[in-house]
């Protein structure tokens, strides 16, 4: 990783929106400082879909489950929280519920009765949604989410899904890489779009 810059605490909606239309994300360090986090190289999802193994194709045929978008934002993040190497805060929390809030902040959730057993969260810049973090209470619920979630952004003609940084299990589901110079050409065309998401169609920050 590249390009990293550290703050403690303070995060706003203006800051986060500028922070990604430069390429970067943040995230909380064991310290309590935040990073904001340049890669060499992103991680992207094709438009098409994710991989889908036999084992998912069958547990999205049997429908034993609801999705609903933007019904449970905060309930996503704080399942999203982790018992160690946790990088969301109680401000990442508050921040990302203001953008949810401001329109730019979405979220897919997979119940069982209500029970909230998988889901995922993230941000839409444009043309671009930059997915954060997913979890899962049952088999399968947080691919669930990300296969529904992108779903809706290919649907509402997204042009990047992005999923920020590359691991084996996002690898399995069909993400791939590209370079931070090809990841800045995509975003610059996203920005310059609007989503039919979004409940407030915000333009690119002034530099």
């Amino acid at each position: 990783m590249r390009g990293s810059h550290s703050q403690t605490s303070g995060l706003t909606p203006h800051m986060i929106r500028y922070g990604y239309e430069l390429g970067r994300f943040p995230m909380t360090m064991e310290d309590g400082r935040v990073e904001w986090i340049q890669p060499y190289h992103r991680c992207l999802f094709p438009s098409d879909g994710i991989r889908v193994s036999k084992s998912l194709r069958r547990r999205l045929a049997r429908q034993d489950y609801t999705v609903t978008f933007d019904t449970a934002f905060e309930s996503v993040m704080r399942h999203c929280l982790r018992p160690q190497d946790n990088w969301i805060s109680e401000d990442f929390i508050r921040v990302y519920t203001e953008i949810h809030q401001a329109g730019w902040g979405h979220s897919c959730e997979v119940w069982r009765g209500e029970a909230l057993v998988g889901g995922v969260y993230g941000v839409a810049l444009g043309a671009c949604f930059c997915a954060e973090s997913m979890f899962h209470r049952e088999t399968d619920g947080s691919k669930i989410a990300l296969y529904h979630m992108v779903q809706k952004c290919r649907d509402l003609h997204f042009i990047v899904f992005d999923a920020q940084l590359m691991n084996p299990h996002l690898a399995s589901l069909g993400a791939y890489e590209v370079a931070h110079s090809t990841y800045m050409y995509l975003l610059k065309e996203c920005l310059q779009r609007g989503n039919a998401w979004d409940a407030c169609k915000t333009p690119p920050l002034d530099r």
